[in-house]
């Protein structure tokens, strides 16, 4: 199957190349803004843990102190929308709707031209750095930092271009990046991390971390939490909505934990009929993207909060 899709990987990898072209050569216009801008993406397609990174962020920084961009994928809304307290999941989208939840204190926008959002949040800026989420492959706007993540069981050097691979940009976009974090990691040793970093060669400008997924000790719903070892006692049907939901069916696993796993595709907008299946299964466990868009729908719905922890206590820097 793989060789019958190579044909098809070889245009689209002609036609980004191409875009690139166009851009690197000034044919098509890309901005620079004189305003601290870090871009947080990837070159695959989704399951990097751009969210909890883009999160990890926003407490690292302040929530008062930033701005969060989406373009606010499979939103009901169309052009800038700035959350408010009348935002939902459908008018900002599952995750820039997750991160209004959150950190209400920070700003949140959605829109799918980033330079508009961008000028658009600027009009008012009392923030001071904007967060472009899954933004790196956007030419039109050229960074101050790029955050460039890769998911430890699928680096991006041993991938392909779609629709053979899941890479939507090619390898060497890499180079662009200021810095490059292997996610979703497992415990590494040092010698373990040096060969990741040889895989990836980076360039001497470019540092290179590793993070984890840290998954919280207690489950939340709307009226309540309890801890995560009770919760698991009783069996229960977990419900996805995510590009890669492997790290969290493993982690419930070694929880010992009996459930029934139900997968949809990511940014999944469930129907009626689906909700009507689900409110048959009894207690449900989602995640806490998932959670924004199926609440209110069930009535015995948890989601299991999720962090980025850096390996080795690293931390991120960034000068004013």
């Amino acid at each position: 199957m793989r060789f019958l899709l190579l044909p098809f990987a070889i245009l689209y990898g002609l036609g980004v190349r191409l875009r690139h072209f166009l851009y690197d050569r000034g044919w098509l216009s890309s901005k620079r803004y004189p305003f601290p801008i870090l871009c947080v993406g990837n070159l695959a397609v989704g399951g990097t843990g751009k969210t909890p990174m883009v999160e990890y962020l926003v407490r690292l920084l302040g929530q008062e102190q930033v701005a969060v961009l989406s373009r606010g994928y499979r939103r009901k809304t169309k052009g800038f929308v700035l959350a408010d307290d009348s935002a939902t999941a459908m008018t900002l989208g599952d995750e820039p709707y997750q991160y209004h939840r959150k950190f209400p204190q920070a700003t949140v926008a959605v829109c799918e031209s980033r330079q508009e959002g961008i000028e658009r949040l600027l009009e008012n800026p009392h923030f001071k750095y904007i967060i472009l989420d899954d933004a790196f492959q956007h030419r039109k706007v050229q960074a101050g930092t790029n955050l460039l993540l890769t998911s430890y069981d699928k680096l991006y050097t041993q991938d392909f271009l779609l629709p053979v691979g899941s890479l939507r940009d090619i390898r060497s976009r890499a180079r662009k990046a200021q810095i490059i974090i292997v996610t979703k990691c497992p415990e590494l040793t040092q010698a373990e991390q040096e060969k990741i970093i040889q895989q990836l060669k980076p360039l001497p400008s470019q540092k290179v971390y590793f993070t984890s997924i840290a998954y919280s000790d207690r489950v939340y719903s709307h009226e309540d939490s309890q801890a995560l070892k009770d919760f698991i006692t009783t069996p229960f049907t977990l419900v996805t909505g995510i590009a890669n939901p492997t790290p969290l069916v493993d982690f419930l696993e070694k929880q010992g934990a009996s459930f029934e796993h139900l997968a949809y595709s990511d940014h999944h907008h469930f129907s009626n009929r689906e909700l009507e299946l689900l409110r048959q299964k009894g207690c449900i466990l989602t995640t806490e993207k998932d959670y924004v868009r199926l609440e209110g729908a069930l009535s015995t719905l948890y989601y299991l909060p999720i962090e980025t922890q850096f390996l080795n206590d690293q931390r991120l820097i960034f000068n004013d």
